[in-house]
């Protein structure tokens, strides 16, 4: 390999690291904007965001790196260069691309509307009143069109929304989505029928007994600790905080996850840290030497929620958990929960139930959650549907999908954040993060046939190494749809999926 091409990649990956670091430091200012800023601070920073994200657009944009991106794919050796080499290179030149055809100006205005909209999205949903934040929406979403339109051409995409799409999940379609999401809704539907009607339902009352959040907060640091999440220890890298919606960010070392907690619903924090928890920990194992490449990045948005509701519901939702937890959950919460047996308490938290709010919901109805608002973004990238009408739209929807009556905005509409946060394409990783989740346990329950085993003595150890070593240590080595074929040696397909839920709701509620 000449010295050229050597030099040339190790200058193009010292400028990459760079951008790396800068976007993390980015990732901390949003995560205090969540979490500790004062209310007064918006308008401040809003302009700090968008300088920031002007200024990572002025690195990502360098006429430097596209030099070096010329020297290197246009050398005679580049051929020499391996894969994890090459693929740095794709991956970087992608992202130049990308950035170099959106307008400077577009992205500084998207960052300072995101969190005027974000802002504006949590006085709206405490209001109960969507007018208030309708209008910044719609400058958003007018913002977020424009990006679309202009990384389609440079992406190569059939549609707008499709270059968003990819943005969070490489190389899917909106149209191979609408594929899966409609066999993932067939079945979906045919398990929740059989387990309204089946004889045995769960009591869910014992969830409903109060916890004082910070009995919850106490909880919350065991539940973290007991899935290999380190929140306190004098090397740990993580951390738990509140905010109105939970979330994960961080890089590598220092990756941080947020809950909310509420005194009569005590189970809600314990899914959404055991959620956040399975993102923290595919961030935290992601292969360290390739820690500020391209490569050392997660797959893909789906293949993070892979992880997360594999932590939160295949792991967390199982009895063997619970036979080792549940005796610590007692101890921590004293009289209010002594009396609840193992078998009921593992039935209540899997209950099948339609509901109103996605992040509440069980693990058989929340594919359609996801999918009414895939349907509904798709709608709003073709014009289809305005942002006034979203309200009316989402209410009829939940209607036809999950038979349930909206009362008003904040649980409908306006429950998630994603939207206010500019965020449109994220939505369908939830549900083909569930998709991979089955297909990857059907691996593991081939390689490890005792992981539930040895959950029920609090070992996650094996189980943990497992997914480190099949899934978090590619990194981004692959598009999604490679990944997943390698991790399987199958193409993407809702039938693992399904067959885990039927399993195991067959099981609990005997049908």
């Amino acid at each position: 390999m000449s010295t050229n091409l050597i030099s040339s990649y190790k200058k193009l990956m010292e400028k990459t690291k760079d951008i790396i670091v800068f976007a993390s430091s980015e990732a901390i200012v949003h995560w205090d904007m969540e979490t500790m800023m004062p209310p007064k601070a918006i308008s401040l920073r809003s302009q700090q965001l968008s300088l920031l994200s002007r200024l990572e657009h002025q690195m990502s944009t360098s006429p430097e790196i596209g030099k070096l991106i010329q020297e290197i794919t246009h050398s005679k050796d580049y051929d020499k260069l391996d894969a994890i080499q090459k693929r740095n290179v794709y991956l970087i030149k992608k992202h130049y691309d990308e950035q170099t055809k959106l307008p400077e100006e577009l992205v500084a205005e998207t960052a300072k509307q995101q969190a005027i909209t974000i802002d504006t999205w949590k006085k709206a949903k405490a209001a109960k009143n969507y007018n208030m934040f309708k209008p910044e929406l719609e400058k958003l979403l007018e913002l977020r069109k424009k990006a679309a339109e202009i990384l389609m051409e440079v992406k190569e995409t059939a549609t707008p929304y499709d270059a968003l799409i990819d943005i969070f999940e490489p190389k899917m379609t909106a149209k191979e989505i609408t594929r899966v999401f409609n066999e993932l809704r067939e079945g979906l539907v045919s398990i929740l029928k059989k387990c309204e009607k089946a004889p045995n339902q769960p009591d869910t009352s014992i969830l409903q007994r109060k916890i004082p959040i910070d009995i919850q907060r106490k909880i919350a640091v065991a539940l973290s600790e007991a899935v290999g999440y380190d929140v306190t220890s004098k090397t740990a890298g993580g951390r738990i905080d509140e905010t109105e919606h939970p979330f994960t960010t961080g890089y590598y070392d220092d990756v941080r996850i947020t809950t909310h907690y509420f005194e009569e619903m005590f189970a809600s924090s314990i899914f959404s840290v055991l959620h956040e928890a399975g993102h923290a920990m595919y961030e935290q194992n992601l292969n360290p030497e390739w820690m500020y490449q391209p490569v050392g990045n997660a797959c893909s948005s789906g293949f993070h929620e892979s992880q997360s509701r594999m932590i939160e519901n295949i792991v967390g939702r199982s009895r063997e958990f619970w036979t080792y937890f549940l005796p610590k959950l007692k101890e921590l919460a004293g009289k209010t929960l002594a009396d609840i047996a193992l078998d009921k308490f593992v039935h209540a938290i899997n209950q099948v139930k339609p509901s109103k709010i996605r992040v509440e919901a069980d693990e058989v109805t929340y594919g359609l959650h996801i999918i009414v608002r895939f349907n509904i973004e798709r709608d709003l990238f073709a014009n289809k549907c305005t942002v006034k009408e979203l309200p009316e739209i989402w209410n009829q929807r939940y209607k036809d999908y999950l038979g349930v009556k909206i009362e008003n905005d904040s649980e409908g509409v306006m429950q998630d954040t994603h939207w206010a946060s500019g965020y449109f394409g994220y939505f369908p990783s939830y549900a083909l993060g569930n998709i991979y989740s089955g297909q990857i346990l059907e691996v593991m329950n081939r390689d490890l046939p005792n992981w539930k085993t040895q959950l029920t003595k609090g070992n996650f150890k094996e189980t943990k190494q497992w997914l480190i070593k099949n899934v978090h240590a590619h990194g981004n080595l692959f598009d999604p749809a490679d990944l997943i074929k390698k991790i399987t040696g199958k193409e993407l397909t809702v039938k693992p999926y399904l067959s885990y839920l039927n399993e195991k709701y067959s099981k609990l509620y005997g049908f």
